[in-house]
């Protein structure tokens, strides 16, 4: 029974399932389009709510941390405290659906708009990260890249002694300080070419690189079933594929708890946690 829900409600589901169950069965070449509702079990907290609607203040822009050393300093020392939570995050029962899935031929790719990894850590081959990874840090000037865990112990090197007094999770590695506790905080530049370093994501307000959006149409061109799970899409980088989908004739179906911006598009759409319904879809292409 799906918890806390009405009987009505139970029965919408159940056949909201059975029926994205039977399009998955039926299908070739099924890609995945994933977002944060993925890895919230994970302990990776979202940043919308049931409606759509920002559950905290917007993010750093990308324009911003470019031209502001204030806008840098403090996404670096929010990072430094929340990277810990990112590292340590572990697959959860959505990732490890989607990775078996795969591994059984029933799903052919996932494009995710997630920066964490999990999707790899859980097993998934075929996979275009579309917003990039955080493990990763990028120098703006010269392209020198390096691993995020050594950028850490650079930050940690430093800032002998800095810890802020008190650290609330937030979304992609992100926590929220106290802004006097990271007002001394130092930034290190590129060892390189001293050029601006910033972790290997797509900041909002910043394009998705050219060649990753072209790989990511390659697999939702083929695609003969596009599967959302866990993306509200209110973001056009990730809605595009969905609108682009749709306007083939492609199903689209979508595993997501609240609103998305492609209700009206959805061929069916499964209302519940992601892992649940995906770990109850997977018992039912058994049965």
């Amino acid at each position: 029974m799906w918890t806390g829900e009405q009987t009505t409600a139970h029965a919408d589901k159940d056949r909201a399932l059975a029926r994205l169950a039977d399009l998955l069965a039926g299908s070739d070449r099924a890609v995945v389009l994933s977002g944060a509702g993925c890895s919230t079990a994970s302990g990776i907290p979202d940043y919308r709510d049931g409606d759509g609607q920002w559950k905290r203040p917007q993010p750093v822009q990308y324009q911003d941390f470019v031209s502001d050393p204030a806008t840098r300093q403090r996404y670096w020392a929010r990072s430094f405290v929340g990277w810990q939570r990112i590292r340590g995050a572990k697959p959860n029962r959505a990732h490890h659906v989607l990775a078996d899935l795969e591994a059984r031929g029933k799903i052919a790719h996932l494009v995710t708009q997630n920066v964490d990894g999990l999707h790899q850590r859980a097993g998934s081959k075929q996979v275009i990260d579309l917003h990039g990874r955080l493990e990763k840090v990028e120098c703006l000037g010269c392209g020198d890249s390096r691993d995020r865990t050594l950028f850490q112990a650079r930050l940690h090197a430093d800032n002998p002694g800095w810890r802020p007094a008190a650290a609330a999770a937030a979304p992609d590695g992100d926590a929220d300080l106290d802004p006097d506790s990271y007002a001394g905080f130092s930034v290190p530049a590129c060892e390189v070419c001293a050029g601006i370093l910033k972790p290997s994501v797509v900041f909002f307000g910043e394009s998705v690189p050219r060649e990753r959006v072209e790989q990511a149409w390659d697999q939702v061109n083929q695609a003969d079933l596009l599967l959302v799970a866990g993306s509200s899409l209110m973001v056009f980088s990730g809605f595009r594929f969905v609108r682009g989908a749709a306007q083939r004739g492609v199903p689209v179906a979508a595993i997501n708890l609240g609103r998305t911006r492609a209700d009206e598009m959805l061929t069916v759409k499964v209302e519940a946690d992601c892992g649940l319904a995906l770990a109850r879809l997977q018992r039912r292409l058994d049965e």
